[in-house]
């Protein structure tokens, strides 16, 4: 069983990454290694914590985060809004994971045929905005969708990919992680899930 590049294990932000992709890999094949005793695994997670990585993703109940990447209790810290979109009480939590557990690694994970990208894309084509709290998500991913062209035949799956890399750049910025950024000590990356193959993917930046 692989042991997770956790702050005891050096925290290198390559090597949390690499953990992940060899987690989702193991998912892909269909040989995790987690989550068949989950009471004896929360039992010894019931100590400090010590995750190796954050994951921001989506709500599509499609992505358990932990399940595709094979993770079991105390690996992984897990955000989940509607497009991974970013408000203040998402970066504060990533900012306290980084800064007060020693996390190295921040994954950005969009997803095939995501609804509140889809969301975005109808609000420009149609000029109606929606209602409530869903109006702030909309608003949060119609820069990616205006930065491929709403009526790009692939507006769809390449606004995912640019809203993915808008929201890793934001990160990227931000005031409590800019300078571990900067220092190579906390990795910021941005990957795509194929929702047929279970596959994730990196994106360039």
């Amino acid at each position: 069983m692989p042991t997770p590049p956790g702050p005891a294990a050096g925290g290198r932000p390559r090597a949390a990454l690499a953990e992940l992709l060899s987690g989702n890999r193991r998912f892909v094949s269909g040989q995790p290694v987690h989550g068949h005793d989950v009471t004896a695994a929360a039992a010894s997670a019931s100590g400090d914590q010590q995750p190796y990585a954050v994951v921001l993703g989506c709500i599509d109940s499609r992505v358990p985060l932990e399940a595709i990447f094979d993770q079991t209790f105390g690996s992984i810290c897990v955000i989940r809004t509607g497009g991974h979109v970013l408000d203040r009480a998402v970066c504060g939590s990533i900012e306290y994971v980084v800064g007060q557990l020693g996390v190295p690694l921040v994954m950005v994970l969009g997803h095939e045929r995501c609804g509140a990208v889809a969301s975005a894309v109808d609000a420009l084509r149609t000029g109606r905005r929606p209602g409530g709290s869903l109006a702030h998500l909309v608003d949060e991913i119609t820069p990616a969708v205006l930065e491929v062209g709403v009526d790009d035949p692939q507006v769809h799956p390449m606004a995912i990919r640019r809203h993915v890399r808008r929201t890793v750049e934001a990160l990227r910025r931000d005031a409590l992680l800019a300078a571990p950024v900067a220092a190579g000590t906390v990795a910021v990356v941005g990957a795509r899930y194929d929702l047929a193959s279970g596959e994730v993917t990196l994106l360039a930046d």
